[in-house]
């Protein structure tokens, strides 16, 4: 089997759930803990013990806009690398070929 006919099994994923209900979530709500993270965070009254501190926030700040940096450098890199894949699997195309027409010249 040459590299050029090899197929790639394609992995079917699963369908994605539906969305909840509005009843779902409103129960979902009621039956969280009064200090559940997601109720402190956006608590308006100011920080409490979950939320960052003043310098935190700048920290986070950066480590986010850096992460995103780096995302879109994976991104690109990404790209880069699924355009060699296709420069590669022509090229290895373009090898069988040349091996049969000299195979074929030989007999």
């Amino acid at each position: 089997m040459n590299a050029g006919s090899k197929s790639k099994k394609r992995v079917v994923l699963p369908r994605r759930p539906d969305p909840p209900t509005v009843e779902q979530i409103l129960e979902d709500i009621s039956r969280a803990a009064p200090d559940d993270p997601v109720f402190s965070v956006l608590d308006p009254r100011g920080p409490g013990p979950s939320q960052p501190a003043e310098g935190e926030v700048e920290q986070r700040f950066q480590q986010c806009r850096r992460f995103l940096e780096l995302n879109e450098k994976l991104q690109e890199a990404r790209s880069q690398l699924l355009q060699q894949r296709e420069e590669l699997k022509a090229a290895g195309e373009q090898l069988d070929r040349d091996v049969a027409e000299v195979k074929g010249q030989t007999l």
